[in-house]
């Protein structure tokens, strides 16, 4: 597909309006955290719908649900107030495909350290003026959260140092950061400049950008994460994440097949 720039960007900026709308909720993970007012509910439910993003989106949504029943759907008082009898009553339950219990009981304990000593997640995702993107934002995050010691989670939360799109976090991270008014999106993070977002990058982003030649490398990894951010800056330096809603309802409807 060959577009002037201009061509474009007026293409991109129609279908970001059209998918962007609060129709979207329904069949998408971010359907979790809105089930919810309490700030730091919203950060844990949808951190969590987040981390299991891959797969069925049905499926995506049932697992989330099942993660909300065992915190009796009050995320961040589970979080603070669980036992150890709780954690053990998780090893062994099945959460979504390699996301088990284990990873569950883990990740709870580490909200719980993080949470006594921050109000928000967004303290830890803090950017520096002369970053590009999250790529620092992530890693110091990832270092935050899940320790030195060694454990079979950390899978779960991928590395932009590693060579990894980071496409679960990138997605969370457009969820609490950007604002429009829109409703789909939160905007909750009030110090994190959504300049700084990139479009999460999975299997339909990255069709549809390369069908429509805003990347060229084939792997979906962090390089192919900077070349897109590169070029969705170019329409919209101060809300690139806006055309996650073009790139992945183009995806996910075929519309250009």
């Amino acid at each position: 597909m060959k577009l002037s720039f201009e061509e474009l960007k007026s293409f991109l900026d129609e279908k970001a309006d059209q998918y962007n709308h609060v129709d979207f909720i329904e069949n998408d993970p971010i359907q979790i955290p809105h089930r919810f007012s309490l700030r730091q509910d919203i950060e844990i439910a949808g951190f969590l719908a987040a981390t299991i993003s891959w797969g069925n989106r049905k499926s995506i949504i049932k697992s989330a649900e099942k993660m909300l029943d065992i915190m009796g759907n009050s995320p961040y008082d589970f979080v603070l107030n669980h036992s150890g009898e709780d954690l053990k009553k998780l090893r062994d339950k099945s959460i979504h495909r390699t996301f088990n219990g284990e990873d569950f009981g883990y990740f709870i304990k580490q909200f719980q350290r993080i949470y006594r000593e921050n109000e928000s997640l967004e303290n830890l995702f803090k950017t520096e003026d002369s970053e590009f993107n999250f790529q620092h934002g992530i890693e110091r995050f990832r270092q935050n959260f899940l320790g030195t010691e060694k454990h079979r989670s950390h899978k779960h939360v991928s590395s932009p140092y590693k060579n990894s799109s980071a496409k679960r976090i990138i997605m969370f991270l457009r969820w609490m950061v950007r604002k429009d008014k829109r409703g789909v999106d939160f905007g909750l993070w009030e110090n994190v400049d959504q300049r700084f977002l990139s479009i999460p990058l999975d299997v339909h982003t990255g069709n549809i950008s390369r069908k429509l030649g805003l990347v060229i490398r084939t792997q979906n990894d962090w390089k192919t994460v900077e070349e897109l951010d590169i070029a969705i800056r170019k329409f919209d330096n101060k809300d690139p994440a806006k055309y996650d809603f073009a790139l992945f309802g183009l995806g996910v409807t075929k519309e250009l097949i």
